[in-house]
Formats: C-alpha cells, sequence, structure tokens
C-alpha cells in the first residue's frame, strides 16, 4: 500500500515505481506541465498493462461516462489473462461528490485491490483537495500518492530542448533554448511541437534566432514582458512595435490590458522587494512565480523606480475604466498607454 504523500519525492517515487514494474495501487496526477502528465500516465499503462489484453483490463472514465458505481465496478473487476488492471478517472473532483457517493469513494480508495491501480487525472478541473472533508482527505493522503507535474527548471529544459533538436540533426545554443523558453512560457507540451517546426524550417545543422522567430507565435505574456523590458531600456518605439504584434496576434485589447497590469504589478512588488534587500527567493513565495519568471521580473524591476510603478499602475486602472466606458478605440487606447508609459520611464 502506497506511504503517506506529504514527502516532497512523489515524483521520484512513480519514476522508481514504472522503473520497478510494480506501480502503487492508487495515483492523483495533476501540475501545470500537461506533457509530463501524458508521458508518465502512458509508462504507468505500458508497466500495468499488457497490449493482447488491454481492451479488457484497462477502464477510463470520463466526466461523461463517471458513476461511483461503475468506478467500483471496474476497480473491483479481475484482470482477464494478465496480472494486473488500469483504471483512469479523468477530470472528477471527488471532493464534489454528494455525501453518499463520498461515503461510497472513501469506501473504494481505502481498499483497492492489490491487482489494480487507479489513477485520477486533472487537466482541466483544478486539483484543489478540500481537507475539511476530514475521512475523505485522510483515505487520499493514507493511501493515495499526489504527483504533481509543474514546470521544469530552466537547466532542465535547456537540456531537453537540446536533446529533441539533437533528435532531428539540428543544434541550438543554451542562449537561444532560453529564448524559446521565454517566448513560448517554457512548457514542454508547447516547446515540442515549436521544435519539430523550427527542425523543419531550418536548412541548416545549427538553428539561429532568425529559424525560431519565423515560425514561432510566442505567447501574450511573452511578448508584453518583452513590452517592458524595451521600455526599461529606454527603446520606446521597439516597445510600440511589440504592441503592434499582439494585435496581429489578434488578441483582445482587455486581455492585453490584464497581463500588461498583471506584469506591472510583479515588477512593482519586485521593486518593493528590492529596495527592503529582498530578492527573487521573496518574490516567488510572495507572488507564486517560478524561479525563472522571479528571476526575471527582478532583473526588470531594477530599470523602474517605485514612483514609475506607482504611476504605471494610475496609467492602467485609468485605460481599464476608460474601455469600459466610453466609446475610444480600445487598440488606440493600448497605444496611448504605452506612450504615456514610455513618458514616465523617460521621467524616471
Amino acid at each position: 500500500m502506497a506511504k503517506p504523500n506529504t514527502a516532497p519525492d512523489e515524483f521520484s517515487r512513480l519514476k522508481a515505481a514504472i522503473k520497478a514494474g510494480s506501480p502503487e495501487r492508487l495515483y492523483f496526477f495533476h501540475g501545470e506541465e500537461v506533457f509530463l502528465l501524458h508521458h508518465y500516465l502512458n509508462e504507468l499503462r505500458k508497466k500495468a498493462l499488457d497490449e493482447l489484453t488491454m481492451d479488457f483490463n484497462y477502464h477510463r472514465f470520463t466526466q461523461e461516462t463517471f458513476s461511483v458505481q461503475a468506478f467500483s465496478d471496474a476497480v473491483e473487476a479481475l484482470p482477464m489473462m494478465a496480472e494486473r488492471t488500469l483504471v483512469q478517472v479523468d477530470e472528477i473532483d471527488i471532493f464534489k461528490l454528494n455525501e453518499a457517493e463520498r461515503e461510497k469513494m472513501i469506501s473504494i480508495l481505502s481498499d483497492v485491490p492489490d491487482y489494480c491501480t487507479v489513477v485520477f487525472t486533472y487537466e482541466i478541473v483544478e486539483w484543489k483537495p478540500d481537507k475539511r472533508l476530514k475521512k475523505l482527505w485522510d483515505v487520499v493522503s493514507k493511501h493515495g500518492t499526489v504527483v504533481e507535474f509543474a514546470k521544469q527548471s530552466q537547466r532542465d529544459l535547456i537540456a531537453w530542448i537540446s536533446r529533441h533538436f539533437m533528435s532531428h540533426g539540428k543544434r541550438i545554443s543554451s542562449e537561444l533554448c532560453v529564448y524559446l523558453i521565454d517566448i513560448t512560457g517554457g512548457t514542454m507540451t508547447a516547446l515540442q511541437g515549436e521544435i519539430k517546426k523550427i527542425a523543419a524550417y531550418s536548412g541548416a545543422e545549427t538553428i539561429v534566432k532568425a529559424d525560431i522567430d519565423a515560425v514561432t507565435e510566442p505567447v501574450l505574456d511573452a511578448v508584453v514582458f518583452q513590452m517592458t523590458d524595451l521600455l526599461g531600456v529606454g527603446k520606446y518605439g521597439e516597445a510600440l512595435l511589440k504592441l503592434q504584434t499582439l494585435f496581429k496576434m489578434q488578441q483582445e485589447p482587455i486581455v492585453i490590458l490584464g497581463a500588461v497590469g498583471g506584469h506591472f504589478r510583479r515588477i512593482s512588488a519586485a521593486r518593493t522587494l528590492m529596495d527592503c534587500g529582498k530578492n527573487a527567493d521573496d518574490l516567488m513565495r510572495l507572488t507564486g512565480l517560478k524561479d525563472y519568471p522571479a528571476r526575471k521580473t527582478m532583473g526588470a524591476a531594477k530599470h523602474f523606480s517605485a514612483k514609475f510603478c506607482r504611476k504605471a499602475a494610475e496609467l492602467v486602472l485609468e485605460t481599464d475604466y476608460k474601455m469600459k466606458t466610453s466609446f475610444d478605440d480600445p487598440e488606440r487606447l493600448l497605444e496611448l498607454l504605452v506612450l504615456e508609459l514610455a513618458q514616465e520611464a523617460r521621467n524616471g
């Protein structure tokens, strides 16, 4: 039976169990890095099931097909011509079941047969256990292994990107790996598709920045970060061009404004922490940012004064009010915002 899942090495335990060919009885998979979630779910299926008998021993439930009784029947079903069964349940928040269903679920999860592996997966529905439901949470804690597939560190991603380009017969520098991480948001799911496109586009053995820019569409937050970086170093015309890039990406103006406002709030927090002698670790704890974005935000905050940050917040709020109450063109209001931010940056 699985050990309590309070230790920080659930991911390591999962890998070790898969490698040993002895998966545990109950898992809960969640996290931002969907690529890894799918990868290890597939590895779990390979270890738990035999291809020839998979149709008999693999039971999968979605929100459309799930019921507690059907789930119970699948868990109790004996393996056919094989040693194990696997029951996969997608996007079901067991903490939101009604009381009778929760009681039944508690009974099932506390006694999963040793021939069965149950895995709950959460990609769209947030994994947010309600610990006030103590009996259910105690069962999850005692018998389950909760594995979070978080975004990987920059160092790990650089190595992973390099390996994937090598599989296509291409080389890429660490600096360009960082650039690719930056503009795609840094998830393996996004990076995998972009690597294939870039490798197919490039006619040379070594990837250059022009190859990436030619076929990769940056994510909203990445372009907003680039825009604010340009404001910080006095390249105001280029910052305005980045706004035009967002318009070409057909991003809604109100969504762009929200991203700009959120970014400047994080920069303001970083500036305040910096003035108090704090560092990126403190920003991570305050905002929930990961290591690389936190360090990058602290670096950006060096270019802006506390006075500018306060004024930027005011300008964003004024623009938001105008977008919601006036008939002015939202794109024009965003352009005016960037110009006003540029003027404030000039004034320090």
